[in-house]
């Protein structure tokens, strides 16, 4: 599966796949970010979280580290 995988992913970018000439923003066309007037396409407003941004930013670490201890942990434990 891998293998088809990167096989497929040299496939589209020796050929250009997904690639409009007009927008060659170099390595980053392929990202959605570098589309003129991204903006437009993706309100701020279209989703309110009752969640404040500090919040999620904290969420997001306190997963990041949950993660990294399981990880730790399965990693103890397979070694014995």
């Amino acid at each position: 599966m891998a293998i088809s995988v990167v096989l497929c992913a040299l496939y589209i970018m020796a050929n250009g796949l997904g690639l409009v000439d007009s927008l060659d923003f170099g390595a980053g066309a392929y990202y959605y970010a570098d589309i003129p007037e991204y903006e437009r396409y993706v309100k701020d407003d279209a989703y309110q979280s009752p969640v404040p941004m500090w919040g999620c930013i904290v969420i997001f670490l306190v997963w990041g580290w949950l993660m990294y201890r399981l990880w730790v942990w399965l990693d103890k434990r397979n070694k014995h």
